[in-house]
């Protein structure tokens, strides 16, 4: 799978800005905490741990992943653990098993891909999880394959697309944290460092793209209307 992988990283010539590799454990467990924006952002977050330390991620991933025809297989041949939601302490139990084995785990905490390409509220779990295996929490950021592969749009299989994968110092974890406390504190850092992405992203539009935040003059929604169009689409998957 990781020849796969890395044989599509080269048909599609990704330009890659890969920054903090060393921020990935050489041994241990620990959760790499990253935004979500495309449908490789599976691969790229493990990418730098197997180039860096030839160490492979484990990825927490919603059903819905693991059914879909062209992630699922993907996802169950590479031992990544689906997350029902109506079952979700089996996943989260088998992710801090990983975690004390030694193991790397991969967390969306926005829990979706975010239409505005900024991330949503987080949710609670990776830091539970980091907190009760007594790991580091390492913030991760992605950017750029979104303009290839995201959700709501068609793919559009271009070359040459400029991806940024910056891998961040583990999180200082306070006697007195909480899971909720530190979650907040790795919202606060997840959305710097995509403000940074942003601003040393090399491709730049003559006009308005659909794939730039809005905040920054491109037309991607709102947070708010982004997240008007996921309780659309939510209530869509739900109707009989």
């Amino acid at each position: 799978m990781i020849r796969v992988v890395l044989t599509l990283f080269r048909v599609l010539g990704f330009r890659f800005d890969l920054r903090g590799l060393d921020n990935v454990p050489a041994t241990g467990g620990a959760v790499l905490a990253s935004n979500h924006v495309s449908y490789f952002d599976f691969m790229f977050v493990g990418y730098p741990a197997f180039r860096r330390h030839r160490r492979l991620v484990r990825f927490m991933a919603k059903q819905a992943v693991f059914s879909h025809r062209i992630s699922g297989p993907l996802m169950r041949a590479m031992r990544h653990i689906p997350v029902d939601r109506r079952a979700g302490a089996d996943a989260y139990r088998h992710a801090v098993e990983a975690l004390r084995a030694g193991e790397l785990v991969g967390v969306f905490p926005e829990s979706t891909i975010s239409r505005s390409y900024v991330p949503r509220p987080l949710k609670s779990g990776a830091a539970r999880m980091a907190l009760e295996a007594g790991v580091p929490l390492i913030p991760v950021v992605t950017w750029g394959a979104h303009r290839v592969w995201t959700t709501g749009r068609k793919p559009v299989w271009q070359r040459r697309v400029a991806v940024c994968i910056w891998v961040d110092e583990p999180m200082a974890i306070e006697p007195d944290d909480t899971a909720a406390t530190l979650t907040d504190r790795l919202a606060v850092r997840l959305r710097e460092l995509v403000e940074k992405v942003l601003a040393e992203y090399p491709d730049r539009p003559e006009a308005d793209a659909w794939w730039l935040p809005h905040h920054v003059g491109g037309s991607a929604p709102t947070p708010a209307e982004a997240a008007e169009i996921e309780a659309a689409a939510m209530a869509a998957k739900l109707r009989p």
